[in-house]
């Protein structure tokens, strides 16, 4: 039996498409407005902000709004009206959300990119096979026929049958023996 390891963290973004993804999910599922917190923290060590799952920093939407001088205890929220980005603290109460991702177990229903190529190489090798087929059985044919027809008119006709044969063979043999 396979286990698998169910987790989550929190959300990260890493372009628009992903951002608006969520804004639009929210905005179908979520029926408080304001600002749910993201899984961006300001990490006082490199003076920038990361994602809680270490992944890379490659986009940012934030708001035009002024940074505190004081950045310590700082996280990233996404208005939920406008998609924006804005900072705030990481210890607010008055925060009504947060958003996760979770991995779920996934089996694939379709057939993968060898299955089809395997596929389709057995029904282009089956059409190949028959057509090869084909035009052998034609040859053949073709030649059979022929090979008969030159076979049966250059056969010398005999004015005998098999037994008259016979007997005339016979009458040339004694009477060369009479001789």
């Amino acid at each position: 039996e396979k286990r698998i390891k169910n987790s989550s963290d929190m959300v990260s973004i890493h372009n628009e498409e992903e951002n608006a993804f969520i804004l639009d999910s929210l905005k179908k599922q979520w029926k408080d407005p304001g600002d749910i917190l993201l899984g961006m923290f300001y990490d006082t060590d490199d003076a920038s902000f990361k994602w809680f799952d270490n992944s890379n920093m490659t986009f940012i939407k934030w708001t035009d709004q002024e940074d505190d001088e004081d950045l310590i205890d700082t996280c990233a929220f996404l208005h939920t009206k406008t998609g924006q980005w804005t900072k705030g603290n990481c210890e607010v109460s008055s925060v009504e959300g947060t958003l996760c991702k979770a991995s779920i177990p996934y089996e694939k229903k379709y057939l993968s990119d060898n299955h089809i190529l395997i596929s389709a190489l057995v029904v282009a090798s089956t059409v190949i096979l028959t057509v090869l087929g084909a035009i052998i059985w034609f040859l053949y044919k073709r030649n059979s026929d022929s090979g008969f027809t030159t076979v049966f008119s250059t056969a010398p006709q005999s004015p005998y049958n098999d037994d008259c044969v016979l007997v005339v063979a016979e009458e040339n043999e004694y009477a060369v023996q009479l001789d």
